[in-house]
């Protein structure tokens, strides 16, 4: 094989493995909480992100303790890409029910967007030892270990504790490649 052809089939496997990555990171979230009847949820549109964070925003405002509508407004800067209010508007929902896996998982990826890399492992670290079953936080650990602390046996730990839960979904098919790709990468 020539130097081009492996080249591109390495840019063409890193390509995939981050789409998949954001598709599962985004996707993989239980739930869109409804915090008010009158935005239509699962809408994506810029106006439609700002009127729910715009509402969103007004009812935690006049009611800290609404968890659903805190864990909706860091779902909302997440999806727009706001990972500093994110993980803000995650913490006042962790502060409400501090065992919340997916908004555990979800923090995690945020800081993992804004460099705080061991602030994402504790996070993923804490979902695990409340429901060890929880796939996305595994998923993420590893690839925080894999790909921002070029820590792969690290990596290869929570990618193979994944698998044992699950081995044959798109997401596990995905994960043996990385896996693959990290044991020759270190040979």
């Amino acid at each position: 094989m020539s130097k081009e052809s492996i080249l591109g089939i390495a840019v063409a496997l890193i390509i995939g493995l981050l789409g998949g990555f954001l598709i599962f990171s985004v996707s993989s979230k239980k739930e869109t909480v409804p915090v008010t009847g009158g935005v239509p949820q699962g809408a994506g549109s810029p106006t439609d992100y700002q009127q729910r964070i715009t509402e969103a925003e007004k009812i935690v405002a006049a009611d800290p303790k609404n968890l659903q509508a805190w864990i909706q407004l860091g779902n909302d800067y997440f999806d727009t890409d706001q990972a500093k209010k994110s993980v803000d508007a995650y913490a006042k929902a962790l502060e409400l029910d501090p065992a919340n896996t997916n908004v555990l998982t979800d923090q995690g990826i945020m800081y993992r967007k804004i460099g705080w890399f061991d602030k994402a492992i504790a996070n993923f670290e804490k979902a695990q030892q409340v429901d060890p079953k929880h796939l996305q936080s595994l998923y993420n650990l590893g690839v925080v270990y894999a790909f921002d602390l070029k820590q792969p046996d690290k990596a290869v730990k929570a990618w193979t504790r994944y698998l044992e839960l699950d081995s044959t979904s798109p997401t596990a098919q995905q994960i043996k490649m990385q896996m693959d790709q990290l044991k020759s990468g270190s040979k």
